[in-house]
């Protein structure tokens, strides 16, 4: 009964140990296989010619030609292994098995062609077959460390070959001790050590990188999961917020205008105040709405052809009333030519209005901000100018970061909520787009948005953009 149970714990030891690789580790193993092909053939194929030229070419290309069937074999379990899910056990048990019977090829192979070598000389101490032996077993300390069982399997039957080379010359000619023959022999034991010794230097080195890979998956599941219920705590809380806002809004603004009854002087600036702060935290709500989007990747819709031209009129039109209101003029002269990029048409009005808003936010009374599309070689550029309050140099990188203002000057007079222009900066960037502005305080500010143009030669080519905005202007024009 003991021995039973023990055998089945062998068993059980050594289908772990050979035959329950993990996805992770078949995958590095046949990852390295492909990468290292050539470079394993370039030591096969020398060992090959040297070993035709001065042994046997009959017996050279046979066993190369074995190293080759074993490459063969390995090439396909690498195609399936990359087809693979992981999800099968029972499919991770036969790569397993492949994988040993693959190694089993290719060791073979090797001893058999390094053996034949030493067998076939009969003076120079077998330097060139030990030396082949020695690169093959260095080469798979060094890079099949993934798979343990491979590993054993290989270096065990290579160790095999080494003993057997040792061995030849001491069986011939049963030298004494203080021969060279034994020297030797002494020599490649040490070898043999230095191979162990590096192979458990890797497979240490494997092991704790995979470690830490699978405690940073655990980690990155665990921030996940966090961002989850971030983003439905953000939602859930922004829409219970938005009706009651909604009702709020509505109830200040009847009141405002008369319709429950007349409104006491003394009432109107705190309904006015009220309306007002109502409107800033619905305009708060919706860019957090859009934050979320933006980190969840459900911002942008697909891209389509439009024309630059329209989308920007749209947007100033869009806009007239706030400017006006303001008591600030949009100038926008269209030009005769359209020009075309891949965009999504809602995103881009966004992106204009956020820009012509802060344009006119930080405009004087009848001033006016210049709205203006241009073509730049395979570039389409939109410049927003305003000649407001500008912006401080120390003050660049506030601009397009979260819940940043730029407030230089007891001059302003309208708040935000910090995310407009972040927000922006990432509308453009799904664009694959590029957004920069120039400023002087006293002076104005210009912002510049660059896309790629669009022609139907273009559809399905990737976009790529000039990564210096302020440099568009001198960008040569297409031929």
């Amino acid at each position: 009964m003991n021995t039973t149970i023990a055998n089945r714990r062998i068993i059980r030891f050594l289908e772990r140990l050979f035959l329950s690789p993990t996805r992770q580790q078949i995958v590095d193993y046949t990852t390295t296989i492909s990468k290292l092909l050539f470079q394993r053939h370039g030591i096969f194929l020398s060992a090959t010619v040297l070993a035709a030229v001065y042994v046997d070419a009959t017996k050279a290309i046979l066993c190369y030609s074995m190293v080759l069937l074993a490459e063969v074999l390995d090439l396909r379990l690498a195609r399936k292994v990359s087809n693979w899910e992981g999800k099968d056990p029972k499919t991770a048990r036969r790569i397993a098995w492949q994988i040993l019977f693959n190694t089993l090829v290719s060791a073979l192979a090797i001893t058999a062609f390094v053996v034949q070598i030493a067998l076939e000389q009969r003076v120079g101490g077998h330097f060139t077959p030990l030396f082949f032996l020695f690169a093959a077993a260095l080469f798979c300390a060094m890079n099949n460390h993934q798979i343990l069982g491979a590993l054993i399997l290989r270096l065990t039957i290579y160790a095999f070959a080494f003993g057997f080379i040792a061995l030849i010359d001491i069986i011939r000619y049963a030298p004494p001790l203080s021969s060279y023959i034994w020297l030797q022999f002494f020599t490649v034991a040490f070898v043999m050590y230095f191979i162990l010794d590096v192979s458990r230097l890797y497979l240490g080195m494997y092991k704790k990188n995979l470690a830490h890979l699978e405690s940073l998956e655990e980690e990155h599941e665990k921030v996940k999961a966090a961002f989850r219920v971030k983003s439905n705590f953000v939602s859930t809380v922004s829409h219970e917020l938005r009706t009651p806002l909604t009702s709020i809004k509505g109830s200040l603004d009847l009141m405002a205008a008369g319709s429950l009854g007349p409104v006491p002087d003394h009432l109107k600036s705190v309904l006015d105040l009220a309306g007002r702060n109502c409107e800033r935290l619905s305009a708060l709500i919706n860019d957090i709405l859009d934050v979320q989007s933006l980190e969840a990747g459900r911002f942008v819709s697909e891209l389509k052809p439009l024309s630059v031209e329209d989308f920007v009129h749209e947007a100033v039109q869009v806009n007239y009333g706030f400017a006006d209101k303001h008591g600030v003029y949009l100038d926008y002269q269209r030009p005769e030519t359209d020009t075309m990029i891949l965009g999504d048409r809602r995103r881009l009005i966004q992106v204009m209005t956020n820009l012509m808003s802060n344009a006119v936010k930080f405009s004087e009374r009848g001033d006016a901000v210049t709205i203006r599309t241009e073509a730049h070689g395979d570039k389409a550029v939109i410049f927003v100018e305003d000649n407001g309050i500008g912006i401080p140099a120390d003050a660049r990188e506030k601009v397009f970061a979260q819940f940043e203002q730029v407030d230089n000057s007891d001059r302003r007079s309208h708040s935000g909520t910090g995310l407009g222009m972040n927000i922006t900066r990432q509308i453009v960037d799904l664009h694959k787009g590029v957004i920069d502005f120039a400023s002087e305080q006293g002076v104005g500010t210009t912002f510049m948005v660059a896309f790629s143009r669009w022609t139907p030669e273009h559809a399905g080519a990737e976009i790529k953009m000039h990564p210096h905005a302020e440099k568009l202007r001198a960008l040569p024009a297409a031929e």
